[in-house]
Formats: C-alpha cells, sequence, structure tokens
C-alpha cells in the first residue's frame, strides 16, 4: 500500500522528495502525508472528482471527450523522484507480455458489451419515445424505465439521493470552512521549512566546529596558501588554454560541415526537405483543427437524447433537460471528431514504425555473422 500510494503520486507529479524517502513500513511520515494529501486536494480537484463519480445518475448518460489526450505538464521531469524498488521488483518481460494480451482481450470484451448496452439503449429510447413529461427528451431512461416496471425499487433511489445531498451540504460546509484549512497549511509549511533551516545550521556548526583552525602559529600554513594560490592561477591558465582550443575546434567542425553540406547530393536534400515538409503541414493541420474557434470542444458526462423527427428533440447529446434551447452535440459530430484523430494517430504510428525500422537497420549495420530480415 505504501508503495502504490508514492507510485500513484509520483504519477501526478508530486515533486516532494522527502515523501519517497519515507521508510516503507510506515512508521513515520504523518506530516509528509498530509502535505501530499493537501496537494491532491489543490491540484486534482479531488473532492469535486469523488461528487462527480457519486453522483446518482437518473439519466442515460455517455462520457464525451473531444480535447487531445496530451500529458499533464506536471508528469514532465518527474523522472529524478521516482520511487526506487529492489532487485525483487523486477518482473519478467513475458509476463508482461501476458499481461498485455489479457488486457488487449479484456478491452474487446468490453468495447462488445458497451456495443450491446448501446443497442438495448437504443430499443428502450425507442419504445419509450413520446411517453415522457419533457418534450426535450421526449423518452424514459433506463432507471425511469425500471421505476416503472418496479415501483418497489424508488425507496433505494431515495435513499442514493438522500446520501447524494447529505455529501453535497458536506461539501457546501468545507467550501466555507477551506480558508482556515489552507492557513493552517501554511502554518505546517512554515514550521516545516524553520526545522529544515535548524537542521542545516546544525550540520553546517558541526562541519565546521570539526575543521582544524589556521593560526598564525602553524608551521605549514603559509606553504599551504602559497600552493593553493600556484594551483589557482595554474587553472585558471588551462582554462584560458582550454577555452581557445574549443573555440579552435569548433571553427574547424564548423567549416567541415559547411563543406559536407555542399557535398551532398540534391536529390537526397530535396527528398529529406519533402519528408520535414508533409511532417510540418501535417503539424500545421493537426494544430489548425486545435485552433478552431467554431468547434464546439466539450468534456465530460452528457445525457444521451434519442434523435427522432421531433423538431424539439434533433440533439444527440444534451448537457441539460430543459425545454429551451440548450448546447448539444450530435452523435455524427463525435464520430467525425474521433475518425479525425483517428487519422492522425495512424499517421503518427506509422512516422514512429518507419524511425524505428530505421534505427533497426542501424544497428543490424554493426552485427558481423547475423542476417536481419524485416517482417
Amino acid at each position: 500500500q505504501i508503495r502504490f500510494v508514492k507510485s500513484a503520486l509520483w504519477y501526478h507529479g508530486y515533486g516532494r522528495p522527502e515523501l519517497y524517502r519515507l521508510p516503507s513500513d510506515g512508521s513515520a511520515g504523518s506530516r509528509e502525508l498530509l502535505l501530499a494529501f493537501s496537494w491532491l486536494l489543490h491540484r486534482l480537484s479531488l473532492l469535486e472528482q469523488l461528487l462527480a463519480r457519486n453522483r446518482v445518475k437518473t439519466g442515460d448518460e455517455t462520457s464525451v471527450c473531444m480535447c487531445e489526450d496530451d500529458l499533464p505538464n506536471s508528469q514532465k521531469g518527474t523522472n529524478e523522484i521516482a520511487p526506487a524498488y529492489g532487485p525483487e521488483d523486477r518482473v519478467d518481460v513475458r509476463y508482461l507480455q501476458w499481461l498485455n494480451g489479457r488486457l488487449r482481450f479484456q478491452w474487446q470484451s468490453l468495447h462488445a458489451q458497451h456495443q450491446e448496452q448501446c443497442k438495448l439503449l437504443h430499443k428502450i429510447h425507442l419504445f419509450t419515445s413520446g411517453s415522457h413529461m419533457d418534450q426535450t427528451l421526449g423518452h424514459f431512461s433506463v432507471t425511469e424505465t425500471d421505476l416503472i416496471r418496479q415501483p418497489e425499487n424508488y425507496k433505494q433511489l431515495v435513499q442514493l439521493l438522500e446520501s447524494e445531498t447529505m455529501q453535497l451540504e458536506a461539501f457546501l460546509e468545507w467550501k466555507q470552512l477551506e480558508p482556515v484549512y489552507w492557513q493552517w497549511m501554511e502554518t505546517v509549511l512554515d514550521n516545516m521549512a524553520e526545522e529544515g533551516n535548524m537542521c542545516e545550521s546544525q550540520d553546517a556548526h558541526v562541519e565546521k566546529s570539526g575543521l582544524p583552525k589556521v593560526t598564525s602559529w602553524c608551521p605549514w600554513a603559509d606553504s599551504l596558501t602559497g600552493q593553493i594560490n600556484r594551483l589557482s592561477r595554474d587553472l585558471m591558465t588551462l582554462r584560458d588554454q582550454l577555452h581557445e582550443l574549443v573555440t579552435h575546434r569548433k571553427v574547424a567542425w564548423c567549416e567541415k560541415v559547411k563543406t559536407r553540406e555542399e557535398e551532398l547530393q540534391k536529390e537526397w536534400f530535396s527528398a529529406t526537405a519533402r519528408k520535414i515538409q508533409e511532417s510540418v503541414e501535417l503539424k500545421l493541420l493537426d494544430l489548425a483543427s486545435l485552433c478552431d474557434p467554431k468547434k464546439n470542444k466539450m468534456h465530460g458526462s452528457c445525457r444521451l437524447v434519442f434523435r427522432s423527427k421531433h423538431p424539439a428533440s434533433k440533439t444527440g447529446f444534451g448537457r441539460s433537460v430543459s425545454k429551451e434551447p440548450v448546447s448539444a452535440l450530435s452523435a455524427t459530430e463525435v464520430i467525425r471528431e474521433l475518425q479525425m484523430r483517428e487519422a492522425s494517430l495512424e499517421r503518427e504510428l506509422k512516422q514512429l514504425q518507419e524511425e524505428c525500422r530505421r534505427r533497426l537497420d542501424k544497428i543490424a549495420e554493426g552485427l558481423d555473422g547475423v542476417i536481419c530480415i524485416s517482417p
């Protein structure tokens, strides 16, 4: 559990090294855990995510994401604080391959179940079309259909709604007292900083007290000082010589590179330039699609609304259930967006495969007595 907590915090970008130096038996580190928990509250909006996950869903919803899957900036530069694992934590590559195959099989099973769920949802929405009081929807959801078939289940739904209401009330109370909590956390940080400074000053005092004091009566003090001064002058002279040598070598290499560029064949240069131009054009297309102000970027959970011939229900996804016009997104737009992203990922995959093939060819050239056949 302790290693899992450390790994999860490192994955989310928590950069305090004192946490990863804690013992593995859990004997210390309560204050470090408090700081990490506060960081999660502030950075990941932990409470909001928990409320969204525990929300009672009375309607049929689906998750829609039209954003780019970029890695968060918090994950950059966290390799230095990665939790250290011992030799007993090493895993065989064959076991990883087996896990990968199992994961792919589970993914295919999940995809098949999701397709079956979509078919059943379509049947429910189609058969109950025109039965709902809200004309924006016009059909019942799975929960509403189940309540109609089994009215005794409404007690359980009411209990869930009451529990959600209590959580929302607790969250509102927390938002009122949140400034007090963060003031307390500031005092905790200040105390830890003071303790760290005291430890550093004590260490420095111990180091200074352990050093021999150079006094005037030491017979070797003057000679040692003269040797240090001569060594310093020699180092300065050597640094200047190295700087001149590096400058001369750099100029010589620039001239060789310039000569080599002139000797390159024009066909190879034009082919390389064409590949670079194609790559830049693909990136520009992706950037233009991202920066398009007309595109309706949506992210999160949206309620499924069956598209029918009724003029008030022509949208595929809706964020509210009122009779007023709402911001909606049709299923065709989502499919078109996913197809564009699929094409972009396929282009990037082909580029990476080509780069890997070139690297393998270079490695194979250095192997004597080995014949490599491309798949």
